[in-house]
């Protein structure tokens, strides 16, 4: 099935099926079937059969999949079997802590360029990298070719903040601004909003009693 008829949901689970199946071969398993990872991850056995036949059959009935299979092709499906070089704009606290997070590295992403517009900030060096002034994010986003950037910036320069990355080029952004950007066709956005996730939870946590 061609990716562009494949539901975005689907897309959205694969990256948690592959977490899984890593930690199951660290675990030294080689076959799990779809009911144990359907048991590990709290999703039916039947949803993660359908979706994964939208990319053709990894398993066989009675058997189940071979784990180190199934990675490998889920690292194809998602196109990381390669490292994507990513920009980082905003170097507050939130900032800092993803320049310096090294699970990035693990799992197919790679910092390699930090922007700030602060000038106490611009010129010192945040995981590993030289914080560059915001007026070079252009030049540099084309001279390098990084597709993929993360927003760590107030909600209020967000959008200007968008506005350059995608000029210079970016095409999926990471945004953890608490704000809906507003992009072009082709650029694929997704949001990561704290707050919004704990006000999920405080709903059920209000409906059980306080």
């Amino acid at each position: 099935m061609p990716a562009s008829e494949v539901p975005d949901i689907v897309i959205g689970r694969l990256p948690i099926y592959l977490r899984a199946l890593d930690y199951m071969a660290q675990e030294g398993r080689e076959i799990i079937s779809s009911r144990e990872l359907a048991s590990y991850l709290g999703i039916s056995s039947a949803q993660i059969r359908k979706d994964l036949s939208h990319f053709g059959g990894f398993g066989k009935q009675g058997t189940g999949y071979h784990v180190q299979y199934l990675r490998e092709q889920l690292i194809r499906i998602l196109n990381i079997d390669r490292e994507w070089p990513v920009a980082l704009v905003g170097v507050g606290h939130l900032g800092s802590a993803l320049a310096n997070y090294q699970g990035f590295l693990h799992r197919g992403f790679r910092i390699a360029a930090i922007f700030d517009s602060s000038p106490s900030k611009i010129g010192t060096v945040v995981g590993g990298l030289e914080v560059l002034p915001v007026e070079r994010l252009g030049e540099t986003l084309r001279a390098t070719g990084i597709k993929i950037a993360m927003i760590a910036v107030p909600a209020s320069a967000a959008q200007e903040v968008a506005d350059m990355l995608i000029e210079a080029g970016v095409r999926g952004i990471l945004n953890y601004a608490p704000i809906t950007l507003s992009v072009p066709d082709g650029v694929h956005v997704q949001y990561i909003d704290p707050a919004a996730h704990l006000q999920h939870m405080t709903y059920y946590l209000g409906r059980n009693g306080r």
